[in-house]
């Protein structure tokens, strides 16, 4: 088993070096992870200069690389000429943090994860839904258990992409872990306005709107209640239902 980590806090982040060493004994692990902290740059990659990646330096950080770029660019250098070998499985996280609802769709944790899935490589984004690492040893074994338990019956052909919400519990690698669908935000609080010290006014994006889907079935309905919420994602954004409507106004048949 070869597996690659990255997240989007950054290699310093103590949700990756836990994850990391939950994953111990499952095999070769590389680490890529980001030099700076990169949350919410979704999928971004860096087109406009290049990318530079070194050596961590540290015990606790021995055998991680780190990229001057966004999670997706880690992966996406990773597998594209850093290593020597494609890995059977990605792996992101733990993030400081839940990335539930629509949440995802600004995420570095699971833009990395995706990336290894857009490669054809099953992927994995693990999150824990307050901020703070409260109780992140629990949910580092929640993570080993749940990537455990996915092996446990052979990876499939087809690649996945999977998105793991850890309630900051003690007992989170006991909890239930329900599959569920993402929920839905409302809109985000409006922008910050301050004013910088040369008297320019500056903007802070909004804290995150509250769950407004949050019923039964969601992610945010499970960890409300305790559970792992594990979601099956895609990546194929078509609203196909609507396209005969769309087809027909456009004048095709």
């Amino acid at each position: 088993m070869h597996i690659l980590i990255a997240n989007d806090d950054g290699y310093l982040a103590p949700g990756i070096a836990a994850l990391v060493k939950a994953c111990q004994g499952l095999g070769h692990i590389d680490v890529i992870a980001p030099e700076q902290n990169a949350s919410g740059t979704s999928n971004a990659l860096t087109l406009s200069r290049p990318l530079a990646v070194f050596e961590a330096r540290g015990e606790h950080l021995r055998g991680f690389r780190v990229v001057n770029g966004t999670p997706s660019d880690c992966v996406h250098v990773a597998l594209t000429g850093l290593l020597e070998r494609r890995p059977d499985l990605v792996l992101s996280g733990i993030n400081n943090g839940a990335n539930m609802g629509d949440d995802t769709l600004y995420s570095g944790t699971v833009a990395a994860a995706m990336e290894g899935y857009l490669f054809g490589i099953p992927a994995i984004a693990f999150s824990q839904v307050q901020h703070g690492w409260a109780h992140l040893d629990a949910a580092a074994a929640a993570a080993r258990a749940i990537v455990d338990q996915v092996l446990a019956g052979g990876l499939p052909d087809k690649p996945f992409l999977l998105n793991v919400n850890i309630p900051n519990r003690a007992d989170a690698a006991d909890r239930p872990r329900r599959v569920t669908r993402l929920g839905r935000r409302h809109a985000s609080e409006p922008v910050v306005r301050q004013t910088s010290p040369r008297g320019d006014t500056v903007y802070w994006i909004g804290p995150a709107g509250d769950a407004r889907e949050a019923g039964e079935g969601t992610d945010f309905h499970a960890t409300a209640n305790g559970e792992v919420s594990i979601t099956p994602l895609q990546v194929d954004l078509t609203d196909h239902a609507a396209r005969p409507q769309w087809a027909a106004r456009f004048g095709q048949p």
